[in-house]
């Protein structure tokens, strides 16, 4: 009984910290707010007994790219000026398009009749997890890396400055 009050929590906290990262007209504010959001989320791995995940979701996700985002909008002050606009003309294609995309998978998720198997967890997960990154799915594996590897390059380009 208490995992799933535990597992309602952290789903209320995590998609009211969404929702506060779309909605909130302060994009400090929603920088905080998706970090919210990733702790929700790493608190939901850690009761589907995926530790590592966790961490993981923890390291990357918050340490990282939460912590550069939020460095990214102080150094930015420009973005932080009360007389900025900071919505899109097209915000109601957005949500139309976007509760769409909920309603449509909303339907698959109700129609379809999922299998469900019973599976014994691995002595060491993190090793199988390694052999399966470096076997099975190495292709995919290298594409996200040359993919972020672009995007660090994109990046310094942007950044750097103009003589």
């Amino acid at each position: 009984m208490v995992p799933v009050l535990i597992f309602g929590l952290s789903s209320v906290v995590t998609l009211g910290a969404a929702l506060a990262v779309v909605t909130n007209k302060n994009i400090l504010h929603s920088a905080f707010y998706l970090i919210l959001a990733f702790v929700g989320v790493a608190s939901i791995y850690v009761l589907l007994e995926a530790p590592f995940i966790a961490v993981v979701q923890v390291l990357v996700y918050i340490g990282a790219i939460a912590i550069l985002i939020v460095f990214a909008i102080m150094l930015t002050r420009r973005l932080l000026s009360k007389d900025l606009i900071q919505r899109n003309a097209q915000w109601g294609l957005s949500a139309l398009g976007a509760t769409g995309l909920f309603l449509v998978l909303g339907w698959i998720v109700y129609s379809v009749n999922w299998p469900v198997k019973l599976l014994t967890v691995p002595e060491d997960p993190i090793s199988v997890l390694g052999q399966e990154l470096l076997s099975t799915y190495v292709v995919p594996f290298e594409i996200a890396s040359v993919l972020l590897l672009a995007a660090l390059v994109g990046a310094i380009l942007i950044g750097r400055e103009r003589e």
